[in-house]
């Protein structure tokens, strides 16, 4: 290097020129491309890579958005409450008693007749209270008129709302006690000022005793009293007084108090369809038609009213021909019928009469909750009867099946033998004969309701005799109908708002619309509103209430929308999504990670170039 420094010729450009040269040269040497660069990096990828990412991030709201399951709050604590409380705390009725005794001038302490009256009571209802009962919560009053005009009643009630002496004064005479049906209306009037008085419209059970120099008869009437008239001693009184209330009034001559579910007729919606068919079983023989309207209007129209507070009830009817049993009944030389026993009862019930019966009310698609049926039979098997499993004939001709309805077979008077007119022309089951008809179907009835129609009643302490109502229920008859459907539509309320609750948490994904939500909480309005008029006696109000309580909770428990579409949990819609977002997103994720390295990477190059230069210059 120095001999060619030394021998070379002097350069003709300046010092200026050559230090240049140098310096480039230099750079040229010392530039790495790993680890400097001389031009800014772009951020047109970063940006691109940038923008999918939180594309992806904005995005994700939106789809949870799009999959996310609408439901309505819940009062899921009031719900489970009141299945609790319904479940510990029985729904017991205040009842209030009213006893007068008139004649009875040996007794003077009304407060010990009462309290006498009251333990017989307890100890007759003993400790199992059912529920719609009264239990412990009832109170008695107990007025005595004697002979010589004086008046001794009991404290605790009002005195405008006790009983007011001198009421029966004008029907004293023994011939007008001999009269079931004017003492019954006698003593409505004479009890309706302490009947319809009290606060809240409770309801009262009055007895009267009246002492007279006969057999003693005890007598219950339609209304909400009973009289018991002869002559008494005042134990056996205290004891068919105390009997009278608790056995007939409140368990409505039953041993247990509440109603069995087998015999409620009533729908989940508070609704009754009472059908009513006649059947002909061989048109060949006889074709009968019945005037339906006018018994629908004189017999069943007062019932649908005095029972509008349990169910509402609609009544229609059909005619059917060509409905031939499907078994052969044997004749009974001795009684002079055929004969048809229990045995055969699967044909009305299950067999082809209850499918003759249901495809009729197909066609009006309507389920049917009660069915009477009256049936024809065919003039080879007339006059047909129904054999007591104790061997006697049947009064009634007919049974009832629970849940179903009642048969009756009645046979034309004109059986076995009618004549060639009878085979061809139309005719109609005598107004005598339907009314007959009718009366049978309303027993049915009310045994469906869990009520007998006997009119004695065999107690411990003695026998009643029970009046019927034209209406086909009596007023005390109608208040248990009252307490016992209230305590029961309760009871189907509370379990079905708790299984509601318990399947709505169980399910996040359920769908609870806004209708769902109205409705469990109107049940739940009308659930408090029967406890409440159950707590104050008003029988009718908590009936009503507590049916609307019930449908609403049906009505929510099966709303269509509830079972719409399938329900998954949220591990299944991880499982069902992942395969497809899942790998989208990790790479989306891995390449803005890796494409922002990439771009610090080279920003730091460039600023280690851009340094480097400023310190060589």
């Amino acid at each position: 290097m120095a001999e060619i420094s030394n021998d070379a010729t002097p350069s003709s450009e300046s010092p200026a020129t050559f230090s240049g040269e140098n310096v480039a040269e230099s750079e040229s040497e010392s530039f790495d491309s790993s680890k400097l660069r001389k031009t800014k990096p772009g951020i047109k990828r970063l940006m691109l890579t940038l923008t999918l990412f939180f594309s992806l991030i904005l995005g994700l709201p939106f789809l949870l958005k799009s999959v996310e399951i609408y439901r309505s709050p819940l009062p899921f604590k009031e719900m489970d409450s009141l299945s609790s409380v319904i479940e510990s705390e029985q729904s017991l009725f205040p009842c209030r008693f009213q006893v007068v005794f008139l004649g009875f001038d040996d007794l003077n302490n009304a407060e010990d007749l009462g309290s006498s009256i009251a333990d017989q009571m307890r100890s007759i209802a003993g400790r199992d209270q059912a529920c719609g009962s009264c239990g412990k919560n009832f109170s008695v009053s107990v007025s005595m008129e004697l002979e010589n005009g004086g008046c001794v009643q009991s404290q605790g009630w009002e005195r405008t709302c006790s009983w007011q002496c001198g009421a029966l004064k004008d029907f004293s005479s023994d011939e007008n006690w001999k009269d079931d049906n004017l003492v019954d209306e006698w003593l409505d009037k004479a009890l309706f000022r302490s009947q319809r008085c009290l606060g809240y419209s409770e309801k009262v059970y009055s007895v009267v005793l009246a002492k007279r120099n006969e057999e003693v008869r005890a007598v219950v009437g339609k209304h909400r009293h009973g009289w018991i008239v002869g002559n008494i001693a005042e134990a056996e009184a205290v004891e068919q007084v105390a009997e009278m209330f608790v056995n007939v009034f409140i368990n409505g001559r039953k041993k247990e108090g509440s109603i069995h579910g087998e015999f409620m007729p009533v729908g989940a919606d508070g609704r009754v369809v009472l059908s009513f068919s006649l059947l002909n079983a061989e048109p060949h023989d006889w074709v009968y038609d019945w005037d339906f309207q006018k018994v629908h209007e004189l017999l069943f129209t007062p019932i649908v009213e005095a029972l509008a507070p349990i169910a509402e009830i609609s009544i229609e009817s059909q005619i059917l021909y060509h409905t031939p049993k499907s078994f052969v009944s044997p004749w009974d030389e001795q009684r002079g019928t055929y004969i048809y026993d229990t045995k055969d009862l699967p044909f009305f019930v299950g067999g082809e009469m209850a499918a003759w019966v249901m495809w009729g009310e197909m066609w009006v698609a309507r389920w049917v909750d009660v069915v009477s049926t009256g049936y024809i039979p065919s003039a080879k098997e007339c006059p047909l009867s129904l054999q007591l499993p104790h061997g006697d004939i049947s009064v009634t001709n007919g049974f009832i099946s629970p849940l179903w309805g009642g048969i009756t077979v009645w046979n034309p008077s004109s059986c076995p033998r009618h004549s060639e007119s009878e085979r061809h022309s139309m005719q109609t089951i005598p107004y005598k004969d339907m009314v007959n008809i009718a009366e049978i179907f309303l027993g049915q009835l009310r045994q469906l309701f869990g009520l007998t129609s006997e009119s004695r009643y065999a107690g411990l302490s003695g026998r009643f005799d029970i009046l019927t109502s034209e209406r086909g229920f009596t007023e005390w008859e109608l208040d248990l109908l009252s307490r016992q459907h209230t305590c029961f539509n309760l009871q189907s309320c509370g379990n079905t708002l708790r299984s509601l609750s318990k399947l709505v948490q169980s399910l996040p994904r359920m769908i609870i619309t806004d209708e769902i939500g109205k409705q469990v909480e109107y049940s739940l309005k009308e659930a408090k509103l029967a406890q409440s008029n159950a707590s104050h006696g008003v029988y009718e109000n908590s009936a009503v209430s507590s049916r609307e309580a019930r449908s609403l909770a049906e009505d929510a428990f099966y709303h269509p929308s509830i079972m719409s579409v399938s329900y998954y949990s949220y591990e299944h819609c991880f499982a069902v999504y992942s395969p497809f977002f899942l790998p989208v997103a990790l790479h989306v994720l891995l390449a803005t990670v890796r494409e922002w390295k990439r771009y610090n990477q080279e920003k730091r190059k460039y600023m280690a170039w851009k340094a480097k230069k400023l310190h060589l210059e």
